[in-house]
């Protein structure tokens, strides 16, 4: 069943998602693609794009987006020192629309928030660190009104409430893979915090490291909150 039939979200592996809009926009949300070990190759080509959303410049989330931005003159959303890099890198800097926590970006019909995330954020290039800015989170509101929060790479944090209570969202997109984010028993507790009842997991089971799983989610969480079991491919 699908979380809005409007809008749906397909699955590239690990936090990398694409997405059609209510209106038909092609969004592509933390461009890990050609060298996703989790991306079925289907996905790996990525030929249209009208929105980039980017929420850290780790490598598992950013590798990709120079590559399908040059190739797709896409809009990118991300915070100001990934836009100022992305800018460096020969991004035409009006398809950059670079803002920082609290702000709602408004583009192409789309209400895109970024949100607090308790993580880091540094950009790998020629084997050296740049900073990127604060990790951030995404609160995104579709054309026809469907919300969703995507936490991005995150551990938990009391003022998921207060994103939760301020933003009003119909489902929440959490890492749950544990040991760079959190994982199942932290996420338990954020889906708490964000009283939502639909949850859909990722950033899992691209690497031996990343043990958690929905299962244990679910059975943390109880019957109450519906919360997706996708392999990378799948469309909900």
């Amino acid at each position: 069943m699908p979380l809005n039939a409007e809008v749906s979200f397909t699955w590239v592996g690990h936090g990398t998602w694409k997405v059609r809009s209510a209106k038909g926009k092609e969004i592509l949300i933390d461009p890990w693609v050609m060298n996703n070990p989790a991306a079925p190759e289907m996905l790996k080509t990525v030929d249209r794009c009208d929105l980039m959303l980017i929420t850290h410049g780790h490598f598992d989330h950013i590798h990709d987006a120079l590559e399908i931005a040059r190739r797709t003159k896409c809009t990118i959303v991300t915070n100001h020192e990934i836009g100022v890099w992305l800018g460096s890198k020969g991004i035409d800097g009006e398809s950059i629309v670079a803002g920082n926590q609290g702000g709602t970006i408004e583009t192409l019909g789309i209400k895109v928030t970024l949100v607090h995330a308790e993580h880091s954020c540094g950009i790998t290039e020629d084997g050296h660190l740049i900073y990127g800015g604060e990790a951030c989170g995404l609160v995104i509101e579709f054309e026809n009104g469907f919300t969703i929060y995507f936490a991005g790479d995150t551990d938990v944090f009391g003022d998921m409430a207060l994103i939760a209570e301020l933003s009003k969202f119909d489902v929440a997109f959490l890492p749950i893979g544990d040991f760079y984010t959190m994982g199942p028993e932290r996420a338990a507790k954020a889906v708490q915090l964000l009283g939502v009842k639909t949850v859909v997991p990722m950033h899992f089971a691209t690497f031996p490291i990343l043990t958690g799983r929905p299962s244990q989610l679910q059975e943390l969480v109880g019957p109450g909150v519906r919360v997706l079991d996708v392999k990378p491919g799948d469309t909900v």
